[in-house]
Formats: structure tokens, sequence, C-alpha cells
């Protein structure tokens, strides 16, 4: 059975840089562009990850992981903040989320997949 995987990124050309390389490596991928649609996708299509930009237009990337914490059908959803802002108070602010993994943006294309694999349950 394919892995399934939620990209929620407002930048077009990283969301279709991530989406290709997942497809390539044979994942199912689901797309949104802002935090609302991303939790709503989340919710309707229990993703195996959820990778997940930490600014986001609507809301931040850790606020819409703390509502699909609270959701006992996403709860257990890893998470992987995808973000070109390592800043300290933003690794301060994902840190708290359990379950959870982060990567910089740029993205490494030849570890990318694997990096979002190994965080993957099962």
């Amino acid at each position: 059975m394919k892995k399934r995987a939620l990209i929620v990124d407002d930048n077009a050309n990283n969301l279709l840089l991530e989406k290709d390389l997942l497809e390539v490596a044979g994942f199912e991928v689901f797309v949104a562009q802002d935090a609302f649609s991303g939790i709503v996708i989340a919710r309707k299509e229990k993703p195996d990850i959820i990778i997940m930009d930490v600014r986001l237009p609507d809301m931040r990337g850790s606020e819409a992981a703390r509502l699909l914490r609270q959701d006992k059908e996403t709860s257990g959803i890893p998470i992987v903040f995808v973000t070109a802002s390592v800043m300290s108070e933003d690794l301060i602010e994902i840190k708290p989320i359990t379950n959870s993994g982060f990567i910089g943006k740029p993205i490494n294309t030849r570890t990318f997949v694997k990096e979002i694999s190994a965080l993957i349950k099962g």
C-alpha cells in the first residue's frame, strides 16, 4: 500500500518540488497552500505524514500542528516542519510538538524522501 503524505506550503515552487520527490518515491501526495486547508485535508485523508511549512499565510505551522494534536483522528500523524527560517524562536516554537521533526530549506533533494520515510511509523 502506498504511503500517503500531505504537504502544506504556501510557496508553489517548494510545494511542487516536495510533491515531485515524494511521488517519484511512490507516495500518494495531497497538497494545501494554507494551514486551514491542510487541517481539513489531514482530517479527511489521514495521511501517514504531514510536511508543513512553519510560516503560512493564515496561521503558524506550529499552531496548525497543535490543532491537529488535539484531534484524536490526527493526533498520531507525524509532522515534519520544513522552513528556511532556522531562527532559534522557530525551533523553540516547534520543539514541544510531539511526534515531529524538522528539515531546513533549501531541502536536500537526495535525502529528503529518506528523512521523511524515517519519521513514518511502521
